[in-house]
């Protein structure tokens, strides 16, 4: 795996502590009470983030549901472009597995709609990197903040949209959580279109990270820099 840019900080050696390693393997109390798998302070409140002004629109996230959400995300998950890089293509259980992983979980991924204008076009997981097995990757640093995205409506790909939201949602992420300090993400590098539009959004390139199921770009947006790139 290359080394991460020498120039910058987060290319220190730095070694996860004991509880954030415990949280890894930690039992999660919500799966055995059935309670709603908010975000239960981990990620100070997707749900109430709110709407921001860009450049397409108003946008805003909104936590994702099985009951409302799965036929949608699980019809964007079957496009091939999509399935290519998510590999969630197939019956809408295999969707909702993946939905209610997070959704009962402790709240360190919040699966969201991107609703853009009204409509939902999006789908997003907000997730804590530091207590994520990407951690085990990376130089993290704590409440380093992850993002994962799929544009879901075909018209609303290759113009753009992509890089202004991924902006508009680091933002978010930098205004509502105080104690992060970046934003990452780690789009497989064969997805040139994903890795182009995080350049767009201000992020740069790390380093290649060879991740259990992909190679993988890291990209960082860092708070310090925000309002340079």
């Amino acid at each position: 795996m290359p080394p991460a840019d020498s120039t910058t900080e987060d290319t220190l050696d730095l070694k996860l502590s004991d509880e954030v390693l415990a949280l890894f393997n930690a039992p999660d109390p919500r799966r055995s009470t059935g309670a709603p798998g908010a975000d239960g302070g981990l990620l100070d409140g997707v749900a109430g983030w709110g709407p921001v002004a860009t450049r397409a629109g108003t946008f805003q996230l909104v936590p994702a549901t099985v009951e409302r959400d799965l036929p949608m995300i699980a019809g964007w998950m079957n496009d091939p472009a999509v399935a290519e890089f998510w590999e969630l293509a197939g019956e809408p259980r295999i969707t909702e597995r993946h939905l209610r992983g997070q959704l009962d979980g402790d709240g360190r991924s919040v699966p969201c709609l991107g609703v853009l204008d009204g409509t939902p076009m999006s789908y997003w997981e907000i997730y804590r990197a530091d207590l994520d097995p990407i951690a085990r990757y990376y130089p993290s640093r704590l409440h380093d903040t992850g993002v994962h995205l799929l544009i879901g409506v075909v018209d609303d790909r290759a113009r753009g949209l992509g890089g202004t939201l991924l902006r508009a949602v680091a933002d978010l992420v930098l205004d509502r959580r105080p104690a992060c300090a970046r934003v990452i993400a780690e789009p497989d590098l064969r997805n040139t279109p994903s890795v182009a539009a995080f350049l767009a959004a201000g992020y740069r390139f790390s380093a290649e990270v060879e991740l259990p199921d992909k190679r993988a770009a890291l990209m960082i947006r860092d708070r310090a820099v925000r309002h340079l790139l």
